[in-house]
């Protein structure tokens, strides 16, 4: 298969496992040099040293905090090189019913998912403009396009990540920094294996393919945005769902 990403750094946020694990194998076996980050750095660490070819690194970091953020951008670029790729992956959820909902479930969810992708777009775009190149693709969720009971916080995280993605683009599109999001729907992670049979079928029956997705299909269309046959796509959304949201 093409090496489209030979030469190329790529930091995954939330890569040690799920979605983010098949994103960094994607681009690590297009050529790009990954570096795997999580909060936990035995778990970032052994992510990176179990992706194809070498050259790996894995990075603790909590997203949330703007300073080690930057911190960590700055070691990237000083052990692996200049930061080609940025695909903001790291999420958590917080579900609770509205009238239930604490302030600190919303901060907690709002802290990582969107205010962690500020963090991580504003420290990596800087070497981006000096170089006048990179590209930036966030993932956010069919949630933030159509809401889902009892995931407000969520939802509001994955809907402002898509106007932060179509903002960051047309803002940086003149320096040839481009700026994408990816939706999946419901994906086969740790987080589905534990729903009940019941549960299971009924989410399948929304879906037009009838299956849940992989996290396969997930990273081929992250490996597309990050290489050169996306180079005239910016501020879009695509919507990986197997047909659930038509």
């Amino acid at each position: 298969m093409e090496r489209e990403l030979d030469g190329k750094v790529a930091v995954v946020t939330g890569g040690s496992r799920g979605i983010g694990r098949s994103i960094a194998e994607h681009l690590a076996r297009a050529g790009a040099r990954v570096a795997v980050v999580a909060r936990a750095a035995d778990r970032a660490e052994a992510a990176a040293g179990a992706l194809p070819e070498s050259g790996h690194r894995g990075f603790s970091c909590d997203v949330a905090d703007g300073a080690a953020v930057d911190a960590l951008v700055s070691q990237v670029e000083k052990e692996l090189g200049s930061l080609d790729v940025l695909v903001n992956n790291a999420g958590v959820t917080g579900d609770n019913l509205l009238l239930r909902l604490s302030d600190a479930e919303w901060d907690r969810v709002l802290d990582t998912n969107l205010k962690g992708a500020f963090h991580t777009i504003r420290a990596a775009v800087r070497g981006m403009m000096r170089r006048r190149d990179g590209r930036i693709i966030n993932i956010t969720s069919i949630v933030g396009l159509i809401g889902n009971k009892g995931q407000a916080n969520y939802a509001a995280s994955k809907a402002g990540l898509i106007g932060l993605t179509k903002s960051v683009a047309r803002e940086l599109a003149s320096r040839n920094i481009l700026c994408n999001a990816v939706a999946p729907g419901f994906i086969e992670t740790e987080m589905t294996d534990a729903l009940g049979a019941a549960t299971r079928e009924a989410l399948v029956g929304q879906i037009a393919l009838g299956r849940l997705g992989t996290g396969d299909d997930v990273a081929s269309v992250v490996r597309f945005l990050a290489g050169p046959g996306a180079a005239y796509i910016t501020g879009q959304v695509l919507v990986v769902d197997g047909g659930m949201v038509i």
